[in-house]
């Protein structure tokens, strides 16, 4: 009796061993087993309804993680091209034409039993900056697997700049900077950036109506131009927009410098190269400048400024001078000193607009 109870015993450990092996090599098989790509779904988002600014947005699901870049490549016309790694097999249609204007056609192809192409035959040429391929985990609350995500900005209109000679009947979108709840930077006597910036911008607005200009001002007053406790993205587009909806000729952004050693000081104009025009308003204006305002010559500098970078036409920051230097933050102060350097602002688009003539417009 002893020994069937044994036996019994022995055989119950067998069997359960077994099933456990069987069980663990099933969940092994799971565990390691390839993800599926198992959807392809795409949207078209308007994001910017002034600039006409979309982007095409393509999404992959997979059962689990994949790996996925992209490049551009040039055939049969320009093409996105990404490359999805990691996925046994795929679900998804071999091609789906795409709604909008950024592309016009998706194709999947295997390129072996690791990877999936996707080509995406774009409606315009795209730079690198222009999209970008990323993964996102999944999201069990919400039910949504593992992606794989393309994002594809429209392609910016080129500018086409048609300019003639002097001030009158020009569209000049000026943009004191700061404002509100911003008060930029604040001199050691307590003089801050937003109310110079103000002063100067209004005396600039003065003489540009004198000489027949349609001045386009961001603001008029010490106010936020989006809204108080905005994002600084949301300020400066607004900024933007302005000038943008008003198809200005021109976009002047003016500052004033700061930097911890209170030495340092002098004039400085910042462009982003967009166009050939903007390198040539950034030094006229800054030669207008330091001509009126005899402060040294800090330069025209290339630079990513968020407001240069989106205005659509031709811009400039000008930084007249250092609020953190104490002789400078003197002058800044003095109307004589504000008047000057508006005057030498004034004179800079003058020799901007004659210049731009004889170039004839037309983009770089």
């Amino acid at each position: 009796m002893l020994i069937s109870s044994i036996c019994f015993l022995l055989l119950l450990w067998v069997n359960g061993a077994a099933a456990a092996a069987v069980a663990d090599s099933t969940n092994s098989f799971k565990k390691n087993a390839k993800p599926e790509l198992t959807n392809l779904r795409s949207s078209y988002i308007k994001n910017d309804v002034t600039t006409g600014g979309a982007k095409l947005r393509l999404v992959v699901d997979s059962s689990g993680p994949v790996k996925a870049v992209g490049r551009l490549e040039n055939k049969n016309g320009l093409q996105l091209v990404i490359d999805i790694t990691g996925a046994a097999s795929a679900n998804i249609e071999t091609k789906t034409a795409l709604k909008g204007d950024v592309a016009e056609q998706v194709c999947a192809k295997r390129l072996d039993e690791n990877t999936l192409r996707l080509e995406v035959d774009l409606a315009e040429a795209i730079e690198a900056k222009d999209y970008r391929v990323f993964t996102l985990q999944p999201d069990l609350k919400n039910d949504k697997p593992f992606r794989v995500v393309v994002d594809i900005n429209k392609a910016k209109p080129k500018p086409n700049y048609r300019f003639t000679a002097g001030l009158k009947n020009k569209v000049i979108a000026l943009d004191p900077g700061h404002g509100g709840s911003d008060p930029g930077s604040i001199g050691q006597r307590g003089t801050k950036e937003k109310e110079l910036t103000l002063a100067v911008a209004l005396r600039v607005k003065g003489l540009l109506e004198k000489s027949g200009a349609r001045v386009v001002m961001t603001r008029q007053n010490d106010r936020d131009v989006f809204g108080p406790n905005a994002s600084a993205v949301d300020e400066l587009q607004a900024r933007t927009n302005i000038a943008n909806r008003a198809k200005s000729d021109v976009f002047v952004s003016i500052h004033i410098n700061s930097f911890q050693d209170r030495s340092v000081g002098g004039t400085s104009s910042y462009y982003y190269p967009k166009s050939d025009y903007d390198l040539m308003l950034a030094r006229t204006v800054q030669a207008g400048m330091l001509k009126a305002g005899s402060v040294d010559d800090r330069g025209v500098n290339s630079a990513r400024f968020y407001v240069v970078q989106h205005a659509l036409m031709p811009a400039v920051l000008t930084e007249l001078a250092f609020i953190s230097n104490p002789e400078e933050e003197k002058l800044l102060r003095t109307e004589s000193f504000q008047q000057k350097m508006a005057e030498g602002i004034v004179e800079g688009l003058g020799v901007f607009f004659a210049q731009a003539a004889q170039k004839g417009g037309g983009v770089r």
